[in-house]
């Protein structure tokens, strides 16, 4: 029997299911990993969904092929959920899946507008600063060109997806884990974290708070972790995806941060190779009858945060 998703105080056979209630959109979703390990290794994950007062976790299971245990970490800022797995020789292989509940908010885009630093909470603060992937400090005057001269507020930011959307192309294997804001601008070309990196520089580079998200994707072809933003406006955190690939409302959040360096899916300590990865997202329709509504995206501004 292999092991299974643990606290750090739990015993070794420990199966730890979350249950709960939810009426609104319900999603199945998951994903399947497997490793060649050379050595004894370390595997950190991020692969399970969040829960929030707009995502709810009905159930869920982690479990893997080693008889390792599987202890979980939860960070108190943004509810990022990690793994820590020490892997012995061998084929490993990890699967996750989840039934979730989904209760996006929604608000008129012309109401929305954007908070001032020096009104801002404190701890929104710390996304307005560049990081690794998003040097908005290098991009100000290409942005204050571009974007300074709008109305501020929900419509700007729409003004930047628009930008990416129409001079960025997306093209899978264009980019890879060295590219950032800057290069993306340069070279018009990158995949849904680049888009959201562009999207994220742009935006604290006019002052407005934003964070990268990762996380499952309703509808996404081929099947894969997707990756958008969201920038603080109003009071609240609204997503944005510049991709256009998938609707808002199919959206589940994994992990959050500054940018990618943050929530990456898999940091691993150690000789491994991954073999196979395998992602799928299922709208349950026994929830609630689909509509397009959920088909396509929408003009309204979502909250799921």
């Amino acid at each position: 029997m292999g092991a299974a998703l643990q606290s750090a105080s739990a015993p070794a056979s420990a199966r730890i299911e979350r249950t709960g209630k939810n009426d609104m959109l319900k999603y199945e979703l998951g994903c399947e990993l497997t490793y060649s390990i050379e050595q004894a290794s370390t595997l950190i994950l991020n692969v399970a969904i969040v829960s929030n007062n707009h995502q709810i976790i009905v159930q869920e299971d982690l479990h893997s092929n080693s008889q390792r245990s599987i202890e979980e970490y939860i960070t108190s800022v943004s509810g990022n959920r990690y793994f820590r797995l020490n892997a012995p020789p061998g084929n490993l292989q990890i699967s996750y899946r989840a039934t979730v509940g989904l209760s996006p908010y929604y608000s008129d885009p012309s109401t929305i507008f954007e908070v001032k630093p020096a009104d801002l909470p404190l701890d929104i603060l710390y996304y307005l600063y560049p990081s690794r992937y998003c040097q908005s400090d290098r991009l100000l005057r290409f942005v204050a060109a571009e974007f300074g001269n709008l109305v501020p507020g929900y419509s700007r930011v729409t003004a930047i997806c628009n930008w990416i959307y129409d001079n960025v192309l997306y093209l899978s294997g264009s980019s890879d884990s060295l590219t950032s804001a800057c290069d993306t601008a340069i070279e018009r070309v990158g995949v849904c974290r680049d888009f959201a990196h562009l999207g994220i520089a742009f935006c604290r580079a006019l002052n407005i708070p934003a964070r990268f998200v990762s996380g499952y994707a309703y509808g996404l072809n081929p099947p894969d972790f997707h990756a958008w933003f969201e920038a603080y406006l109003g009071g609240r955190w609204y997503l944005f995806d510049p991709t256009r690939l998938v609707p808002q409302s199919g959206l589940i959040r994994v992990g959050t941060g500054r940018d990618a360096a943050d929530v990456s899916f898999a940091t691993i300590f150690g000789p491994v190779q991954m073999n196979q990865m395998r992602l799928f997202m299922d709208y349950l329709p026994d929830a609630k009858p689909i509509s397009e509504n959920i088909l396509i995206p929408t003009t309204e501004a979502i909250a799921i945060s």
